[in-house]
């Protein structure tokens, strides 16, 4: 789901996003941040409420962050188009999005009353804007390891910029992004409608699953009771559906955990979990 980049979060100083895929700074974790969460495996704690920009970090740490980020971008940027050559007809929609990011960066949110107005309609904080990508090569080794393909339907709760659905467009599978930033969506829409997917404004705890055959969130920002709304959301989908999570898992009964794993996403390795949801016990 929904900071600054430059190549590194100005979250650090009170940024952010939300989306799909959804995308996670934590000061111990790595970042560049961007949706949903915490790598703590415990369920969640009657912990003091979580405050909105509360990200120091000393000037040393600060740079070793901007130059480990750009390590990274150039990394997944190489891999990704090396491997959407094998899918020609996926590269230039791809290519469109990066350019988009260059011109208009995905990391730099404004506190505008426009963002106000979304946050408070959909009962989130600032800090669950924060914005992280998962690379395209990263998401097609996941999503096998998920089984989607031809047939699937993916649904990217907190889409951001359509990324994530590139790779489920490059296993054959058709993908919707939900992304609650209208201005995500005007800038990423017509290059993933290239792709064959489709990006809609919308709130991700709200989003109609009944049709989605895998799921996938980047929570890693998101706060305890944003995550409470989306584990809410898994539970009207149809028994066998794959629930795909980054940072930690759905921690609720009637999910199974199928596999764990830990992957390279702009901001860094972070843990992933795939689940599945069960049959409800009569």
């Amino acid at each position: 789901m929904d900071v600054d980049h430059d190549g590194v979060p100005e979250v650090l100083t009170g940024d952010g996003f939300l989306s799909n895929g959804m995308t996670s700074l934590r000061l111990s974790s790595p970042p560049d941040a961007i949706l949903t969460g915490s790598t703590d495996m415990t369920a969640p704690s009657s912990s003091p409420p979580e405050q909105d920009d509360d990200y120091g970090m000393s000037l040393p740490a600060l740079v070793v962050l901007r130059i480990s980020i750009v390590f990274i971008e150039l990394f997944t940027r190489l891999f990704d188009v090396l491997l959407l050559l094998r899918h020609p007809r996926l590269l230039p929609p791809y290519l469109r999005l990066w350019l988009h990011e260059v011109r208009v960066s995905p990391y730099r949110l404004k506190r505008s009353f426009e963002t106000t107005r979304v946050l408070q309609a959909s009962g989130q904080i600032f800090k669950e804007l924060m914005y992280g990508e998962m690379p395209v090569h990263t998401g097609v080794w996941l999503f096998r390891k998920a089984g989607l393909g031809p047939g699937s339907r993916l649904v990217d709760l907190g889409a951001g910029r359509g990324r994530t659905l590139i790779a489920a467009r490059w296993l054959g599978a058709e993908a919707r992004g939900i992304e609650l930033m209208q201005h995500h969506v005007d800038l990423a829409r017509a290059p993933v409608e290239q792709a064959g997917a489709q990006l809609i404004v919308g709130d991700a705890t709200r989003a109609d699953l009944q049709d989605a055959t895998h799921v996938f969130t980047n929570w890693t920002a998101l706060t305890p009771q944003t995550r409470a709304r989306l584990v809410e959301r898994f539970r009207a989908c149809r028994p066998g559906t794959r629930i795909i999570t980054v940072t930690r898992p759905v921690e609720a009964p009637g999910f199974t955990i199928v596999s764990q794993h830990r992957l390279l996403f702009t901001w860094g390795p972070e843990h992933v979990w795939i689940q599945e949801v069960m049959e409800p016990r009569r």
